[in-house]
């Protein structure tokens, strides 16, 4: 629904909770006399007033929300939908006169039988007092816990099957996530019952896989098209994928080339050297299962050395989208930042 809230001296804040009802989409655009959009209200930004009591539409209605014009693509507008992490938008005209809003939900998904499996049992010691009651996969970035955020990433793609790893605090994201059923997911959970790595946790699935499975990491945050890492994948015919990234770091020093007699052969002044990491995102074939020793600490990488060293066909696919870690506190503080622009 495209109901919108028209402001003016009139307008009571029980009608913004009538028509947020009728729309179902947890979104309320709101316009003035002239239909040109003034804003948004959401759901959760009507609890929160109820919550401290202030009921004001002036201080609730967010007045720069993201927006596009109505012309825009679908493809454009599910890009920007990644890229900004929400799940609708609203598109306006040239005057900026209010169209409708574009929501993920009103898109026909074709729902793939892949399953995504989420490390999530970390215990996230480099981030401190942060993760002293709460799993890092749990912490909140913006209104929304981290593992969410990775969740509605894949959704926004067609995938909706999910396996999460979970360890330490697991009560906490089993509580939250339950069957997946009031996120229109499916969830099951791999129980570890000691800690087993990044590899060791896939020797827990318990069900038949007849298709290539994605593994994430439970603290990586990426826009990157899902699907199309599928098809690279595929194409590829390989056993495994790793998605990988440039990085670069500049060394603080000249440094100097020499040869067996000491001669000085170059001099480079604080050169920066450039590498791809491992980003902590995989594809692999059910086949890959039997390689993976069962109750044994096992990370991923080593399985990978060990398709190597069988002659498998491994791949790596490198990520040019938005792409972190939340490795550290500065880097906590970044992806919220990031969420939030």
């Amino acid at each position: 629904m495209n109901n919108r809230l028209v402001l003016n001296n009139e307008t009571k804040f029980n009608d913004a909770i009538k028509l947020l009802d009728l729309n179902g989409n947890g979104v309320l655009p709101v316009v003035d006399e002239d239909e040109k959009l003034l804003g948004l209200i959401t759901d959760g930004d009507i609890r929160k007033a109820i919550l401290n009591n202030y009921l004001d539409l002036e201080h609730i209605i967010n007045k720069n929300p993201h927006k596009l014009h109505v012309d825009t693509s679908r493809n454009q507008i599910l890009n920007y939908l990644k890229k900004i992490h929400r799940r609708h938008i609203p598109l306006v005209d040239d005057a900026n006169k209010f169209i409708r809003v574009f929501t993920l939900d009103e898109i026909d998904f074709n729902l793939k039988p892949n399953w995504v499996v989420i490390m999530a049992g970390g215990l996230g010691t480099r981030l401190g007092e942060l993760t002293k009651d709460t799993p890092k996969p749990m912490l909140k970035v913006g209104a929304k816990p981290m593992v969410e955020h990775i969740i509605d990433m894949f959704v926004s793609h067609g995938f909706t099957k999910f396996m999460l790893s979970v360890n330490y605090k697991a009560e906490v994201i089993k509580e939250y996530f339950g069957d997946g059923s009031k996120f229109g997911i499916e969830v099951k959970y791999l129980e570890e019952k000691k800690r087993l790595g990044t590899g060791g946790a896939l020797s827990l699935i318990d069900i038949e896989l007849n298709e290539p499975f994605f593994v994430t990491n439970g603290d990586v945050l990426s826009s990157l098209d899902y699907e199309k890492l599928l098809e690279y994948h595929k194409e590829q015919n390989a056993m495994a994928t790793m998605c990988i990234r440039k990085d670069s770091y500049q060394i603080p020093y000249g440094v100097i080339e020499v040869d067996e007699e000491n001669n000085i052969k170059a001099m480079k002044e604080k050169p920066i050297k450039e590498f791809f990491i491992n980003t902590g995102i995989y594809v692999l074939n059910p086949q890959v299962l039997n390689n993976v020793p069962k109750d044994e600490f096992f990370d991923l990488p080593s399985l990978f050395e060990l398709l190597k060293h069988e002659d498998e066909n491994i791949k790596s696919f490198e990520i040019t989208d938005y792409w972190i870690d939340m490795g550290k506190p500065s880097d906590y503080e970044k992806i919220q930042k990031d969420l939030s622009e």
